[in-house]
């Protein structure tokens, strides 16, 4: 899972014409949620006709400084930040990723290929294209540039009857999931989405001068980076559908491989997007307060046979408050902050190994005594995936005092790997795999864990088409590659031990 974002401004002298990438500075900011391994700018200036990108491991605020982005200059840019799932966590891997042939084409992207491997391995054979990084959006950058080099003619400019060429080539030959955002050279602004609409991908607008028609288009990951860049929401960009925004700010799309269901991702709402978010015209904070609603219904039937003894409700901050509150509310109980959480911490569930989890839990959640002594908490959190982040939280509650601990989760066990941009490949790693949900609690500590179903889930939502194959081994897409990709996985992992 990652960030990204695209962004054309109109040149404009009054308006600056080195702003792009400051706009997608900001805009990387809001999303570094996504990611926190890495994040990279590319722009291109029309004055010099070259692509100028700055690329580095760390979060956004520590890659880029003022003087940075004052030489990343030009009217179009593209910025990304990365949560690792496929490749290492050297600089060699990082996006943007850029090629200056057949003509000049910068690309990020978000989600995973499930054939990566093999694609890589197919291109290498037929054309002899080899792969100068360990990264899937190369593959998808060789597949646009060979889908439009076979039929460009190159005295004419790029048409979008070419863009359509290069993103069939990708929807085509690519399993998985993608969201995209690219550049090319002195021409424009292109995005695809996959065609289950896995990963999201959402276009904005903002207008400078409606009577010059000073006007920029945006495109990004989540809609909380253009309410900060004061971009009006347009649309979320369709499964399959790709678009082409030139410079002189025309705009061109088309859905070219329409899904007979769509399977954006359940995650989406229950963890990864931002709470002041929205997701296919659904809030965040919505969903999950509706989250918290249902998790309340299945907690009052065991409170009133006597199964738990709540006296708070606390959540795991910070995705959870949310749905806390709800089923505080719903319960009539008190609803308490008994975990602090350092800001200054990363998200440990994005964290790529075991030992940097572990290190993380112990470093991000104070808890409040006062709070916690001699209490039954009833504790809330997103997800249980390996069960690590629950066995050290409820310990450490427990070390403060408090008596049981009921764990309410916010979606049903997760039990089948992902391939899709959610770095748990391997089933085995699952601690919902393999055990029921009393040996769930047994092992992490708690009296019990409550789980939501998938209906639960769909009814909070407001949606039947949803994926959830980490749930119910429904994988919208073939994963007749998945055993490579997660072989593969691993010995990345390994190597960055």
């Amino acid at each position: 899972m990652c960030g990204i974002v695209g962004l054309v401004h109109p040149k404009s002298e009054e308006l600056g014409l080195n702003k792009a990438s400051y706009e997608v500075y900001r805009a990387l900011l809001t999303l570094q949620h996504r990611g926190q391994d890495a994040a990279g700018i590319l722009s291109y200036d029309e004055e010099s006709s070259r692509f100028k990108g700055e690329k580095d491991l760390g979060l956004v605020s520590q890659v880029f400084d003022l003087e940075k982005l004052e030489n990343l200059k030009g009217s179009m840019a593209i910025g990304h930040t990365r949560y690792a799932t496929v490749g290492t966590d050297g600089k060699g891997d990082l996006q943007p990723i850029v090629t200056g042939y057949p003509f000049g084409v910068g690309m990020v992207h978000n989600g995973n290929l499930v054939n990566y491997h093999q694609l890589a391995k197919e291109l290498a054979e037929k054309y002899n294209i080899a792969q100068l990084t360990n990264n899937d959006v190369e593959v998808l950058l060789n597949l646009w540039c060979h889908g439009i080099q076979e039929q460009f003619p190159f005295e004419k400019e790029i048409e979008f009857s070419h863009i359509k060429t290069s993103a069939m080539n990708i929807l085509e030959n690519a399993v998985g999931a993608y969201a995209i955002a690219g550049l090319l050279s002195g021409v424009g602004l292109f995005g695809l989405r996959d065609p289950k609409g896995i990963r999201p991908l959402i276009l904005g607008k903002k207008v400078w001068d409606a009577e010059k028609d000073l006007v920029s288009y945006c495109l990004v990951s989540e809609t909380n980076a253009l309410n900060f860049l004061g971009f009006d929401y347009v649309r979320d960009i369709e499964p399959g559908e790709v678009i082409f925004i030139r410079e002189d700010g025309k705009i061109f799309s088309e859905v070219l491989m329409k899904p007979e269901k769509a399977a954006p991702c359940m995650f989406e709402w229950v963890y990864f997007s931002a709470a002041e978010s929205s997701f296919e015209g659904k809030s965040i904070y919505g969903v999950r307060l509706n989250l918290g609603r249902v998790l309340g219904k299945r907690a009052r039937k065991l409170i009133e046979n006597n199964v738990i003894h709540p006296d708070i409700v606390c959540p795991v901050p910070d995705t959870s408050r949310t749905s806390a509150i709800a089923l505080s509310e719903s319960l009539g109980l008190p609803y308490r902050e008994g975990l602090i959480k350092n800001r200054y911490t990363q998200r440990s569930f994005i964290l790529n190994t075991q030992d940097k989890r572990e290190k993380a839990v112990e470093l991000k959640l104070s808890p409040v005594r006062s709070e916690i002594e001699g209490k039954n908490i009833l504790l809330v959190d997103d997800s249980i995936v390996r069960g690590t982040t629950s066995k050290k939280i409820i310990q450490l509650l427990k070390r403060y005092g408090a008596k049981e601990i009921t764990l309410a989760i916010t979606c049903p066990p997760l039990r089948h790997g992902c391939f899709y941009g959610i770095d748990f490949p391997k089933e085995s790693e699952l601690i919902a795999n393999d055990k029921t949900p009393e040996e769930i609690a047994e092992h992490i500590g708690a009296n019990r864990v409550i789980f939501l179903d998938e209906q639960d889930l769909k009814d909070a939502i407001g949606r039947t088409e949803l994926c959830m194959a980490c749930v119910n081994k429904k994988y919208p897409t073939s994963i007749e590659a998945s055993e490579e990709f997660a072989r593969q996985r691993e010995i990345n992992k390994e190597g960055a031990v």
